[in-house]
């Protein structure tokens, strides 16, 4: 058993990495989408209309099957989903990342997982206040084990990306933090066929310099005001 996970980790990273290599003309990736509500759903739908098969779960079956139908993917449960994506977004309130980790673990291992989650002291109580004194991608890793995981589109409200997706000059900045250079390089992709301007602002201990609470959460920036925020270089 550990030795076909470990063959078919090794076999996905393998597709992702010729998929980058061939460029646009390759097969898209397929996309499970675990929580398909609004930035979730919007995303999936960017995907879509960009070429990637993509599979639409929440709690609301018939809420996915609807954007499976606008978009042309797919309508499944979260571990549908979990299982069918090549690469997986998880856009769920904070404290559900944990049942996913521990629900889907054999089916994320070695998956790219951008994670959109952010915790809210309001909303998610105790467990978000210890999530930010660590920083959220130090934290999520630790929720989502195994997983090839980066921070991504948890900066940048949903409004925005529904409405300024590709637009002319400037695109917005998506600030993307992660540990593992392949699975970054799969984000970049998707934050660019997605109609925005990847920012790689580094390892996932810097993902706490955007999130909630920090002074570029909730701004739609471009690439050059995301760089000066941060103190990143060009």
């Amino acid at each position: 058993m550990l030795r076909s996970r470990i063959l078919g980790a090794v076999a996905a990273m393998l597709v992702l990495a010729s998929q980058l290599a061939c460029g646009a003309d390759a097969p898209k990736m397929k996309i499970g989408v675990i929580g398909s509500g609004r930035i979730g759903g919007t995303l999936g739908e960017l995907w879509a209309k960009a070429g990637y098969d993509v599979m639409f779960s929440s709690l609301d079956i018939e809420h996915d099957r609807q954007l499976a139908a606008k978009t042309g993917g797919k309508a499944g449960t979260p571990a549908q989903a979990a299982s069918f994506g090549e690469v997986l977004l998880v856009s769920v309130p904070y404290p559900a990342l944990e049942q996913i980790g521990r629900d889907y673990a054999a089916s994320i291992k070695g998956k790219v997982v951008l994670d959109t989650s952010n915790p809210i002291e309001s909303r998610d109580g105790k467990m978000a206040v210890a999530a930010r004194e660590k920083g959220t991608g130090v934290a999520s890793a630790e929720l989502l084990p195994g997983a090839r995981l980066v921070r991504a589109f948890n900066s940048v409200g949903y409004g925005k990306l529904q409405a300024e997706h590709h637009r002319e000059g400037e695109r917005i900045a998506i600030p993307l933090a992660a540990d593992d250079k392949g699975a970054l390089d799969v984000a970049v992709q998707l934050v660019k066929d997605a109609g925005f301007e990847p920012v790689v602002v580094g390892g996932l201990a810097r993902a706490k310099s955007f999130d909630v609470g920090t002074p570029v959460f909730g701004k739609a920036l471009t690439a050059a005001e995301l760089r000066k925020a941060l103190d990143i270089a060009q």
